[in-house]
């Protein structure tokens, strides 16, 4: 006769203590992603998934997450991700599910003199919870290039300039490309990056760059302008992280802005 395996995870606890995400992280998965100029586009994403475990349970199945998330298959999985947090929550007895998706994504770049083209990777996010309703934040990590006004104002000749990575976040109503918060954060930026330039291409970012010099307070002002705009926005987060160039530590700004109590209607 076989020895029963006990359930330990599933067995009660009496701390009194709720935990408010326990799962798995650093999930390597294949997921589809639609993409604009060519319908979709295949990565590789690492997940984050996660349940609130009530009081009265010691620990949650770890296993039972894979086993979910093996039933959806690359080609539906952002689409279902609804359908996935709910089936998690009712497998799991929780009442809230989470999951992170962050992944490489690549837009085809053309140099502004030569035109040749390239590709230039993105980081993306895509949050999505389901507690009551389901709710989805998508977002992009951009590297731009900043030149220091101040540096502009005080010197004779030339400025010092920076590459930045700017964070957007946004939970919105309507359909938003990611390409368009790429499209946002690029145009609030003293350049873009581009992955190849050639020197007649160098000569005009750097040109450019001088032409509009932007503090790290500016680019999280201006994104923020644009966003509250956007009538698709419901809420949204902007941080700039810039790496000086003449010192060891970056300078950082942040908004985190929920449209809906700043509404200036």
């Amino acid at each position: 006769m076989k020895k029963e395996l006990k359930d330990l995870q599933g067995s009660p606890d009496k701390r009194q203590v709720t935990i408010d995400k326990v799962g798995v992280k650093g999930i390597q998965y294949p997921i589809i992603v639609e993409d604009r100029s060519n319908s979709i586009q295949h990565t590789i994403a690492d997940l984050d998934i996660y349940v609130e475990l009530p009081q009265e349970h010691r620990g949650t199945h770890m296993s039972r997450f894979i086993e979910i998330l093996n039933r959806y298959h690359e080609e539906t999985l952002i689409p279902k991700l609804p359908d996935f947090l709910a089936e998690l929550k009712k497998e799991l007895n929780a009442n809230a599910a989470y999951i992170k998706l962050q992944f490489p994504y690549f837009v085809k770049k053309t140099a502004p003199v030569s035109g040749m083209k390239s590709l230039l990777g993105y980081d993306c996010i895509f949050e999505a919870s389901y507690l009551e309703n389901y709710d989805l934040v998508i977002g992009v990590i951009v590297p731009i290039t900043t030149l220091c006004p101040c540096s502009k104002e005080i010197s004779d000749f030339g400025a010092h300039n920076q590459r930045s990575l700017v964070t957007v976040k946004v939970s919105f109503s309507d359909f938003i490309w990611l390409e368009e918060i790429i499209d946002l954060i690029e145009s609030v930026a003293s350049c873009e990056i581009y992955p190849a330039l050639k020197r007649v291409d160098e000569k005009y970012v750097t040109e450019r760059a001088f032409d509009r010099p932007m503090f790290v307070e500016d680019i999280v002002r201006d994104i923020t302008v644009k966003l509250r705009a956007d009538k698709r926005v419901k809420s949204f987060y902007v941080e700039s992280d810039n790496f000086e160039s003449i010192h060891n530590h970056n300078a950082y700004a942040c908004i985190d802005e929920n449209k809906g109590n700043n509404d200036q209607s």
